[in-house]
């Protein structure tokens, strides 16, 4: 076979897993399947590299099915995947392979996939730091966290669960990982200072002698302009050098500006990080899209690890209002909590808002709290036109209106019923989103593509031919509007 030919193999696979994850999930495209890179082909055994043992990992866990179709569609039904994962990049060695047998992970059991784990031995001797001098100790310091930011209460979704499982192994070993820095990025509103938080409590209970600092981005470059003006930018400096654990939230303030504090904090990142001290920053954007920053703190920056906080789904919306109520210690009807969930979708803030004027509304005017006053309410908190219109909304208004409970979507029974449901959110999801047939099937069942444009023939053909099903589809139609 040619050489190139795994090259080709891996460009079809893409193209495949681009569609079935479709436009909606770009990030994640991006994130964990664009970094694979194809680099040998073996009979019917594609061999791809991957960055490190936690991406496989998650790789597996999150999209192993998904491989195996691919993989098989390309290479038959023998088709197998091997990952060779580079464990140290910076330190140049001939790798020692070892293929371990997938029933020793601790995670899925997948016959699919082999490991050739690539291991690099640093023999290099520790160099003494010139920065640490005998007979000086740190001082305990105030480490500006908040008490109320923990692991225990940042519910975890698919929009979050990268960033915290990454937060939690930092939060175990920190500055011993491969995720130093790790920077958190997200729009605003969606739980990355509660993460950056967390992990620093975390790393506390774990670790009492780690000396942890949390401080925003304007707070540090205010504190480096009065040690100017106050002739003291090395004691500054030394400060921070002194870091075991530096949390910086929100970086992207320095944009544009505070051209020296960035070169201070670079150099205080470097002495960190060659310390071996764990660096955690959050950002509204990506490294790459940062403008305004030196181009030297941006490269230093794509480090480590980048993860994002997406916006949550209904499921994890619903998580984070049960999770409120319960710390609140109050007691909420399931309906009202899915409502809120479906109709306030633009961020955590937001949705924890509408939780709280409810709550305030029924305490003020002594009402109980129904779903006919949360209606009200939101309908004055939230504009009609922001909400969102999405896979799992359709699915639950179709539901609603057939009287069906909305896991039925996922049952592979062949009852009409149920069959009729799951037609007409296939057909709604096609005509209202974005979403691939490829990903509306698989959230509606986990069907492929052909199941679901057969459904949408279906829908159509039924609305031109049968008054029952016509009325039905613009009675649903009338209820998206709304």
């Amino acid at each position: 076979m040619m050489e190139e030919e795994y090259k080709r193999v891996w460009a079809n696979c893409l193209e495949v897993i681009k569609d079935a994850l479709g436009p909606e999930n770009k990030k994640v495209f991006d994130t964990w399947f664009v970094p694979i890179v194809p680099i040998q082909l073996d009979g019917s055994t594609l061999i791809v590299q991957v960055p490190s043992q936690f991406f496989y990992e998650w790789i597996e866990d999150h999209y192993v099915d998904l491989l195996k179709r691919v993989i098989r569609m390309q290479l038959g039904p023998n088709g197998m995947l091997k990952y060779s994962i580079v464990m140290d990049q910076t330190i140049p060695s001939d790798p020692i392979v070892t293929t371990l047998p997938s029933h020793n992970r601790r995670t899925s059991q997948n016959p699919l996939v082999s490991i050739p784990v690539n291991i690099n031995k640093d023999n290099a001797r520790e160099i003494p730091d010139p920065f640490v001098i005998p007979g000086i100790q740190k001082r305990r310091i105030n480490s500006q966290l908040s008490s109320s930011y923990t692991l225990e209460n940042f519910v975890e979704g698919d929009c979050n669960r990268l960033a915290r499982s990454a937060g939690y192994a930092v939060a175990e070993k920190p500055g011993q990982t491969s995720f130093n820095p790790l920077l958190l990025y997200s729009n605003v509103g969606l739980g990355k200072t509660h993460l950056a938080n967390a992990i620093g409590l975390k790393t506390k209970e774990l670790h009492p002698d780690a000396t942890v600092l949390y401080v925003t981005s304007e707070q540090f470059m205010q504190q480096y302009a009065e040690a100017g003006r106050s002739g003291t930018t090395n004691d500054f400096i030394h400060f921070y050098e002194m870091i075991d654990v530096l949390i910086v939230d929100d970086i992207q303030f320095w944009a544009g500006k505070a051209q020296r504090t960035q070169e201070a904090f670079f150099h205080i990142f470097n002495h960190l990080h060659q310390r071996n001290c764990q660096i955690i920053i959050t950002s509204d954007k990506a490294p790459g899209e940062l403008q305004g920053l030196e181009p030297r703190l941006i490269s230093r920056l794509k480090w480590g690890l980048s993860a994002d906080l997406q916006s949550p789904d209904v499921e994890t919306r619903k998580n984070i209002l049960r999770q409120k109520l319960q710390n609140d210690g109050i007691e909420m009807a399931d309906d009202v909590i899915e409502y809120i969930a479906y109709n306030i979708n633009s961020n955590v803030r937001e949705l924890e808002g509408a939780l709280i004027s409810l709550i305030a509304q029924s305490s003020l005017n002594k009402k109980e709290i129904t779903l006919d006053l949360t209606k009200q309410m939101i309908n004055k908190y939230v504009q009609s036109s922001a909400r969102e219109i999405t896979i799992d909304y359709i699915q639950k208004v179709v539901c609603d209106y057939l009287d069906l409970p909305v896991d039925i979507i996922q049952a592979t029974s062949r009852k009409r019923e149920i069959v009729q449901a799951r037609q007409l959110s296939m057909y709604f999801s096609k005509k209202i989103t974005k979403s691939s047939l490829a990903v509306i099937g698989l959230q509606c069942g986990n069907k492929d593509h052909a199941t679901v444009l057969h459904a949408i023939k279906t829908i159509e053909n039924l609305r031109q031919t049968d008054r029952y099903m016509r009325n039905m589809v613009d009675e649903l139609e009338k209820r998206f509007k709304e």
